[in-house]
């Protein structure tokens, strides 16, 4: 008898999900953090700060193909989508809705709990932040300088013998959606002539979505970095100055995540325990890589994989979502980031004010995508105001800390968004959203015709 047979087989460890992956990177990452901070090990804040930083680039290097080319075979395939300009109107109505309940949040929690008064920050040596934000700003950032998108921006460093010069190249993510969709109506327009062009964006998106996914597998070391890097690079002394105001972000943020959209869920027959299953990679993935763009391939794959929305509406509402809908960066934190500002220069603000500020945060939000972040939103409510632009260089120092919490909330919304028209409509898999594994047909009451 072989020896084989009497031995028993050698069971395999079955590897921990994505989701517990990045947790126990976080966990990880904050751990070394710590260390980092407390034992001021200046090597291992630095190799934090690099691998972090090179993951979000990887991220950031795919984004403009795969926005470009998402957006163009999504305006294809809509086509095939009954009702997709209602469809589209549906999702920008929803996107204000849910920016102004936030921003009435925001503002609310900034006369409740006065942010910006016994600071003991001195005002008198602000200076405005280089960045800032317009009206005439926002309109210009929709109009592509280029085929792209992108700039290119360099400075010079001037030591005794010589003159350094760095260079980067940006791009403007809302221009790369307005390209998006121009280039997909305009192929719809040409007909069958445009197949051939629709056949080769639609074989270069499943390639940039592969590239995209062996990055993705680099999360858990990815966001380890990203969250070791914020513990061993901000304490409290940082902090404590604007402390009232960076909890009233966190708990303003935390309403919005853990209240508001658990309501409109409920109303909406969902249930809240599957959307933050169904959402929660993308959500963790934003928390730690401050980027709505960076993440933007993780939601959209979590809304079709675990959420149940269309793949051809899902296709066109991530990226629109990911530039345009910013619940936390250009509703709750601009809201309260006003008040403060003007509490601190001893500025009163009128009924009117507040109804402007909430003006901006519904229809200025694109500015945050348009420009350069909630910095860029920061202004652009600022001045609509009147408001001293020295704030904002105040508020920068922390900037990071806080921007953690608004990116989460910000992609929580885009995923939300999607799944309550795809609820609304009747088109929502109601069997992949409730979690089973094959595909059920819409109940009557998802079918039921509605109006916004």
């Amino acid at each position: 008898m072989s020896a084989t047979t009497d031995q028993p087989q050698a069971h395999r460890i079955k590897a921990p999900s994505f989701g517990v992956q990045v947790i126990i990177g976080l966990v990880v990452g904050a751990v070394l953090g710590a260390i980092a901070r407390v034992g001021q090990i200046e090597w291992l804040t630095a190799t934090l700060t690099q691998v972090g930083t090179i993951f979000v680039q990887l991220l950031r290097v795919v984004v403009v193909p795969l926005v470009l080319l998402a957006l163009v075979v999504s305006i294809s395939q809509l086509r095939k989508v009954t009702n997709a300009a209602r469809l589209a109107v549906q999702t920008l109505v929803w996107f204000a809705i849910t920016a102004f309940i936030s921003v009435v949040i925001g503002i609310v929690l900034g006369l409740a709990t006065n942010p910006g008064k016994g600071t003991g920050v001195d005002t008198s040596t602000a200076q405005a932040v280089s960045t800032q934000g317009g009206w005439l700003d926002f309109l210009k950032s929709i109009v592509p300088a280029n085929f792209l998108g992108l700039s290119v921006s360099s400075s010079a460093t001037v030591s005794d013998a010589s003159v350094a010069v760095t260079s980067s190249v940006n791009f403007n993510v809302l221009q790369i959606v307005v390209l998006g969709i121009a280039i997909g109506a305009a192929a719809l327009a040409v007909g069958a002539k445009a197949e051939p062009f629709l056949k080769l964006s639609e074989s270069a998106l499943e390639i940039f979505q592969k590239l995209v996914w062996w990055i993705i597998k680099l999360a858990p070391i990815g966001s380890a970095a990203l969250i070791g890097k914020a513990v061993a690079s901000y304490g409290w002394n940082l902090v404590r100055p604007l402390a009232v105001f960076s909890i009233d972000v966190y708990v303003g943020c935390a309403l919005v995540l853990f209240a508001v959209y658990p309501i409109i869920l409920k109303l909406h027959g969902l249930s809240i325990k599957r959307f933050f299953a169904g959402a929660w990679e993308s959500i963790t993935l934003g928390f730690v890589s401050r980027s709505s763009v960076g993440t933007l391939p993780v939601t959209q794959r979590n809304m079709t994989q675990n959420l149940g929305v269309p793949a051809e509406y899902a296709a066109f509402a991530a990226p629109l979502g990911a530039t345009t809908k910013m619940d936390g960066c250009a509703a709750i934190y601009p809201a309260l980031a006003a008040i403060t500002v003007a509490q601190m220069f001893g500025i009163s603000l009128s009924f009117t004010d507040y109804l402007l500020i909430a003006f901006v945060a519904v229809v200025g939000s694109a500015a945050t995508a348009g420009l350069t972040g909630a910095v860029v939103m920061l202004t652009l409510t600022l001045s609509t105001l009147g408001l001293p632009l020295e704030g904002v260089g105040l508020l920068l120092a922390i900037d990071p800390i806080l921007d953690m919490i608004r990116t989460a909330t910000n992609v929580a919304g885009q995923s939300l968004v999607p799944v309550i028209v795809s609820k609304r409509n009747g088109i929502l898999d109601r069997a992949r959203y409730d979690g089973h594994t094959e595909a059920a047909p819409a109940t009557e009451s998802d079918k039921q015709p509605v109006t916004v």
